[in-house]
């Protein structure tokens, strides 16, 4: 997969699709590489009629690791966020090196999860790059809060379990755990994911995902800067998310004047197959909101 240089460090992307379409960059969650936007989902949108994107964030896959790092996450539950490598508002500004990069001017912007807040400070910092903001299962605020008991125990929960298979199969129950009541768990996509994602990444730095902890427990309050996103904005969440309540998705939908609240009955912190075509259709939808707000202010 191609390279870009951006913000500082070396970002791994693909794509798909026409690259006259209009630019669709997906943004994935907190220790998860590009490959858990699969790659039929990808194609599913680019037959929608967009140029997609898909990118490890920095500390997973085969983007910069900043490796040494090490965030005191004890301290980072009292409050102090000096040890943390990066910010929410570093990734967000990776993003939009990476259309530097690609010679793209604007895009739609769609992140799931941490990708999500990502996702919704691209729009925040960088209004005049995105068309239309589609944020999935994700929060306003920080995740989790810099005071949860639980954020050292988050952060060891995808930590290697002791070389590639045992950590495969571990990722896979992960993703068990995360699934929704209301269509059947693929454990053959889930390790088919993990398992490329762990083929592809050349540094098993387990200790990234503690950076990218830190970088989300101390993201901040949105509710107010969301306030003034003025792309469409679309909300999706599971209904039966385990993870950032659906509770935190209605937040996000609030936030923003005139966002579309999209509610996935037994989804959990996931987009099983089933749900792609439901999905895909919707963010299409969002995205000819920007077109149609465009063309009106043309006329």
């Amino acid at each position: 997969m191609p390279q870009a240089s951006s913000n500082g460090i070396q970002i791994e992307y693909d794509s798909f699709g026409d690259q006259a379409d209009p630019a669709l960059v997906l943004i994935m969650g907190y220790a998860a590489a590009m490959d858990w936007w699969d790659e039929e989902f990808c194609q599913l949108l680019a037959g929608r009629g967009f140029f997609v994107v898909r990118f490890d964030n920095r500390d997973v896959g085969r983007t910069t690791h900043f490796t040494g790092v090490e965030p005191d996450l004890e301290a980072i539950m009292k409050g102090d966020a000096a040890s943390r490598a990066y910010t929410v508002d570093d990734m967000a500004d990776d993003v939009v090196g990476l259309l530097d990069t690609l010679g793209i001017e604007q895009a739609h912007i769609v992140g799931a999860s941490m990708g999500g807040m990502i996702a919704q400070m691209v729009a925040i910092r960088h209004p005049d790059r995105v068309l239309s903001l589609t944020s999935i299962m994700s929060t306003p605020g920080p995740l989790p809060s810099p005071g949860d008991p639980q954020l050292a125990a988050i952060g060891e929960a995808l930590a290697d379990r002791g070389g590639r298979d045992a950590t495969i199969d571990h990722e896979v129950e992960l993703r068990r755990m995360l699934a929704g009541s209301g269509h059947p768990f693929d454990p053959v996509r889930a390790r088919r994911c993990a398992t490329r994602e762990w083929d592809r990444d050349p540094h098993h730095d387990r200790g990234g995902v503690r950076r990218q902890l830190a970088a989300m427990a101390t993201a901040g309050n949105r509710h107010v800067a969301l306030a003034g996103v003025r792309a469409p904005v679309l909300v999706l969440h599971g209904a039966d998310d385990p993870v950032v309540p659906v509770e935190s998705g209605e937040e996000t939908a609030a936030a923003v004047p005139g966002a579309t609240l999209m509610v996935l009955p037994g989804v959990g912190h996931e987009l099983p197959t089933q749900v792609w075509p439901q999905v895909a259709d919707a963010i299409a939808a969002n995205a000819a909101r920007a077109t149609t707000a465009r063309h009106q202010l043309d006329l």
